[in-house]
């Protein structure tokens, strides 16, 4: 009969582990994202519509009228600032390559229409190059900037846009430049030649972007730089959720004053953003991976958010810029584009690391992922990184441990008093309880010593749950065997079941409640944990894993040392 058992329950074991991963199949998968082309983008940012209004510093006082464009409180008009065109020429993209990135810019307007990021995979599937900006039929995401107000090339009343000339189709950073410069040209009716400058440095996801005037003509010119982040509600392609949490997508705007406010879709469809900000940046985010303009500091910058059709502009402007006759002037920002690596970040602009959200527990985040990377860098595996950063963990925290392991194993030695307790006094609840309590006390035992490792190791382990959910260098990385990214699930759910079978094991290790409902749950903790822990990241159950193997460890060598002792005494 009992054999019967084992056969009955080991069968339905199996077939609930089949059903869970034909679950995992069917209803798990990540959102479906609409298929991109990645060929040539498939229009010009300079060509689009560009119904947004984008309002100069001088009309800071503009305000959104009912068809959501900015209008003066002087002439009720609506400030036009942007070019509505549709110019298009041939061989119009300029494609850049350098050791980070591949890229194209479109000479209409000059502006940068695709990135694709050289080391970064776009699935663990795919070893293409993961695309960041794009400007396809499915998919609107490009970087702009552009010279508008009285006198630039940009502004809407010029009726199109300036198409910028170049000295080649394509450029390289070469083997043994640290540095490439793109200029592309272009020279007014009136004698302006205006020279649009991006800036690549090796290893580098900054890009500088500059205007280099020189008013040739005989009058003054003027003109107002702008930034602007140009991009679609399509959804987060790098997007992983974990548990049901998904990363922020969505606007970021730092300030002297607010160093961090954030804006998802429904904020920028609800309200215009329309604010002077002097020292601070703009940032697009999403899962692993952001778009940035850091605007020049000490320049009051105009930082405003509109619409242009169903897409999202999100810039800034810069107050105007006038440059006389026989005179030259140099203006522009900095962008970034590319992964949150807190040490790029932190280096470009104050708090842009902070777009590396690792949640409320930062605190302890951040040093976990310090020294996880660290780890990294002597071993060479996140996974064995994370083994290691286990065992540390477990060192800090032996001594706390091992004070409540000697309390459960002295319970677990008193068990047999407790069920004399329990006979003599179980109907008088009351002085069950005085008697359990005097008995504690004579053992010197804490009863909810038990509870303290656990307790202690949640805010550790929520932390490093952010620090795999957040960080970029822990995306697609590979531990052994059939676990090859360790920021997602475990596609076979091993780690989980081993995680739940060392549970059990250090369970058994635990004295027996003298409740028997009590008993029964926590017979039934192994299993719920389990089952929870069924679509955490692998690296974090890899973590609990390691730590249950090496608390069976210490809790057995603790409990039968104890029991020798309380032996002892006996005789």
């Amino acid at each position: 009969m009992d054999i019967q058992r084992i056969v009955l329950f080991a069968g339905l074991a199996i077939v609930s582990y089949l059903m869970v991963l034909a679950w995992n199949e069917d209803y798990h998968q990540p959102p479906e994202t609409a298929q991109v082309t990645e060929s040539q983008p498939s229009q010009s940012a300079g060509s689009m519509a560009n119904t947004d209004n984008m309002v100069l510093p001088e009309d800071s006082s503009a305000q959104v009228n009912g068809d959501g464009e900015f209008t003066t409180p002087e002439t009720g008009q609506a400030v036009v600032s942007s070019t509505e065109t549709t110019t298009s020429v041939s061989d119009q993209f300029i494609t850049v390559r350098t050791d980070v990135y591949d890229l194209q810019i479109d000479r209409v307007s000059g502006n940068l229409v695709k990135a694709q990021l050289l080391n970064y995979d776009k699935s663990l599937n795919s070893k293409a190059p993961l695309t960041l900006l794009n400007n396809t039929q499915n998919r609107l995401y490009v970087l702009e900037s552009g010279l508008i107000g009285r006198d630039g090339p940009d502004s809407r009343k010029n009726g199109s846009a300036p198409v910028y000339s170049a000295d080649a189709a394509s450029y390289e950073l070469a083997e043994g430049d640290n540095q490439l410069q793109v200029d592309l040209t272009y020279t007014s009716d009136n004698g302006v030649q205006i020279t649009k400058r991006y800036e690549f440095e090796r290893n580098s996801y900054e890009i500088g972007v500059k205007y280099l005037v020189e008013n040739q003509s005989s009058e003054e010119w003027q003109a107002n730089f702008t930034g602007k982040i140009v991009r679609d509600q399509s959804p987060d392609p790098t997007s992983q959720t974990s548990m049901g949490i998904q990363a922020f997508l969505g606007l970021v705007i730092s300030s002297p004053e607010d160093p961090y406010e954030k804006f998802d879709f429904g904020d920028l469809q609800e309200n215009q953003i329309n604010q002077s900000v002097t020292n601070g940046w703009l940032a697009f985010l999403q899962h692993y991976f952001l778009s940035a303009w850091v605007p020049e500091r000490d320049i009051p910058a105009q930082y405003q958010t509109t619409r242009r059709g169903p897409n999202y502009v999100m810039g800034f402007v810069y107050p105007a810029t006038s440059v006389a006759p026989g005179e030259t002037a140099e203006i522009g920002a900095r962008a970034y584009v590319g992964p949150k690596i807190i040490e790029r970040l932190e280096g470009m602009a104050p708090n842009l690391d902070r777009t590396v959200d690792f949640g409320w527990l930062f605190f302890i985040s951040l040093p976990l992922f310090i020294i996880l990377d660290w780890f990294h860098s002597l071993v060479g595996n996140w996974g064995v990184s994370i083994i290691l950063l286990t065992v540390l963990v477990k060192a800090v925290f032996f001594h706390l441990s091992a004070t409540s392991y000697k309390s459960m194993a002295k319970m677990r030695a008193v068990a047999p008093q407790l069920t004399r307790l329990k006979e003599l006094y179980g109907d008088d609840r009351q002085r069950m309880s005085q008697e359990m309590m005097a008995l504690y006390k004579r053992e010197k035992i804490n009863p909810l010593g038990g509870c303290l490792p656990i307790l202690v190791q949640m805010p550790v382990f929520i932390s490093l749950y952010w620090v795999l959910f957040e960080s970029v260098q822990l995306r697609h990385a590979p531990f052994m065997l059939w676990i090859q990214d360790l920021s997602v699930m475990d596609p076979y759910f091993i780690l989980p079941i081993l995680m739940g079978a060392s549970m059990f094991l250090q369970m058994s290790l635990n004295p027996t409640p003298p409740d028997p409902m009590q008993a029964k749950i926590m017979k039934m903790m192994p299993l719920i944990f389990t089952v929870f822990f069924l679509w955490f990241p692998a690296g974090l159950v890899l973590y609990w894993l390691v730590n249950n193997i090496l608390s069976i460890a210490q809790q057995w060598y603790i409990t039968r040392k104890i029991e020798a002792e309380m032996a002892g005494k006996k005789h």
